[in-house]
C-alpha cells in the first residue's frame, strides 16, 4: 500500500532544502558538552575526508554525527521511504558507501573515527547524554589502538 504524500512537490522540495548538513541540534549537543568538560576541537575540516564534524587534533580523532535516516544506521530510526523506493536506496547506499570510504581515508592518514549516531541521543532506546560523552571521551584518551568505533542506541531498552 504506498501514502500519498500530503505536500506538493514543490512544499516537499522546500523541506528537504531546509534539511542541515552541518550545526544540526545533535551536533550541536554533542559539541556543547564535549566543550564543557575542557575538549577543545576544530568544525568541519575541509582539508580532511568528509570534513568531520569534530576534529580533535590533540587525540588525532574525528568524530562525525551521523543521522540515522540519511546514513542508512541499522536502528529503528531508519525506515527506508516507500515512495520513489529506487532514489531513496540508491541515496542511502551511496551515502553508506562514502562513509566506509572516509573512514578508509581518515584511516589511512592515522586518523582514528568515532561515528555517534542519532539513536543514541534521541528517541525512545536513546542513551544518557553523560554516557554518550563518556564513550566519546574514553575512546579519544584510552581506546588508542582502535581505528573507529561507533556510539548507537541502547538495544535494550524497551
Amino acid at each position: 500500500m504506498s501514502v500519498v504524500d500530503v505536500l506538493t512537490p514543490e512544499q516537499r522540495k522546500f523541506n528537504m532544502r531546509r534539511i542541515k548538513g552541518q550545526d544540526t541540534r545533535l551536533e550541536l549537543m554533542v559539541r556543547r558538552e564535549l566543550h564543557a568538560r575542557g575538549f577543545r576541537f576544530r568544525l568541519h575540516r575541509k582539508d580532511l575526508p568528509g570534513s568531520p564534524d569534530l576534529v580533535f587534533p590533540k587525540y588525532r580523532v574525528c568524530l562525525f554525527v551521523n543521522g540515522c535516516f540519511w546514513h542508512g544506521h541499522d536502528c529503528n530510526k531508519f525506515k527506508l521511504p516507500t515512495t520513489r523506493r529506487e532514489f531513496w536506496e540508491n541515496k542511502i547506499t551511496g551515502n553508506r558507501e562514502r562513509d566506509r570510504r572516509v573512514i578508509a581515508l581518515l584511516n589511512e592518514e592515522n586518523w582514528r573515527v568515532l561515528t555517534v549516531w542519532e539513536c543514541a541521543i534521541r528517541g525512545a532506546e536513546r542513551l544518557p547524554m553523560e554516557d554518550v560523552i563518556h564513550n566519546c571521551i574514553t575512546f579519544m584518551q584510552f581506546e588508542t589502538s582502535r581505528l573507529a568505533s561507533e556510539i548507537r542506541s541502547n538495544p535494550q531498552a524497551q
